[in-house]
């Protein structure tokens, strides 16, 4: 159990009780209000160690607040909260040695090439990944020795994602990481995650991309106004999890839909009924976007 501190003492005595061992980040009680403005309220979370979770929610949810308290640049209000078993407002170096961080926006790197960049920052890693494969692994193989004042959007975003990962973090935090990015540009980096979470690496994601939670997160938490109103899989998520499906056809020149759980059952009665193909048939499942909305709707009327 770990007991209030007094630097940060909660509105009620919150007692810690670890869910898991292995847990890379537990939170309880998370509170942060500017002003009469409430960002986060009440967060409770677990993020399990090699556990990929994407924090989803509409602008002005709490998602960088939320990132940024764990991440230790934040002041919390109240709560108790242990990243890599530590209290991130009191982190030490060996402690920083551990943590990846991708910021939404990042400060200029003047006239420094890629490389240079890369080669600065690995200096701060006791045991960084070599400069030339952290500059592959992130496709800016071509772009080595352009500067960075010289790269575009998207390349200056791989850019960040190198200094994130140089130091060959237990934890990486990313915080919209492919903002800019070009549809190619997302999948490249898409197998970069997959190989970090290969590799062991827990990653926290924020993304606008609802494709890309879906295709990398273990985890979706949805906050919204500063609540957590959703914690489970992308396939668990809202009307997702009644696994219904939408079956479209064309009958006299109208579209007709029919909701259901069994959709080989109505596409064979549809068959059968139109003596074999049947016009503009389409079976469309809900995307973890369409459930994302719905919840957030829900949640925010």
């Amino acid at each position: 159990m770990i007991t209030p501190t007094a630097t940060y003492p909660p509105k009620s005595i919150i007692q810690f009780v670890s869910v898991k061992e292995m847990n890379a980040i537990e939170v309880r009680g998370l509170t942060r209000s500017y002003g009469d403005f409430v960002a986060v309220s009440d967060l409770e979370l677990n993020i399990e160690t090699g556990e990929c979770l994407s924090i989803l929610g509409p602008n002005g949810a709490g998602k960088t607040t939320v990132v940024e308290i764990l991440e230790g640049y934040r002041h919390r209000d109240a709560g108790e909260i242990r990243v890599l078993g530590v209290d991130p407002a009191r982190a030490t170096r060996p402690w920083r040695q551990k943590i990846g961080i991708v910021l939404q926006s990042a400060s200029d790197l003047g006239e420094l090439t890629v490389r240079e960049a890369i080669q600065h920052f690995s200096r701060y890693y006791a045991h960084p990944r070599s400069v030339e494969e952290t500059i592959d692994l992130v496709g800016l193989s071509e772009k080595a020795n352009a500067r960075a004042s010289k790269l575009s959007g998207g390349q200056r975003r791989r850019l960040d994602v190198a200094l994130g990962v140089i130091g060959r973090p237990e934890l990486l935090f990313l915080d919209e990481p492919t903002t800019g990015f070009d549809p190619e540009a997302r999948r490249v980096f898409w197998g970069l995650i997959r190989r970090l979470k290969q590799e062991g690496v827990t990653i926290l994601l924020t993304t606008h991309y609802l494709d890309e939670a879906d295709a990398l997160a273990d985890r979706v938490i949805v906050v919204t106004r500063g609540k957590k109103v959703a914690d489970t899989t992308p396939a668990g998520l809202g009307s997702r999890s009644e696994h219904i499906v939408r079956v479209r056809w064309r009958e006299n020149d109208v579209v007709q839909e029919r909701q259901t759980t069994e959709p080989t059952s109505v596409v064979q009665e549809l068959a059968t009924r139109f003596g074999g193909e049947v016009p503009g048939l389409e079976v469309v499942r809900t995307t973890l976007e369409q459930a994302y909305l719905e919840l957030v709707e829900s949640n925010e009327s």
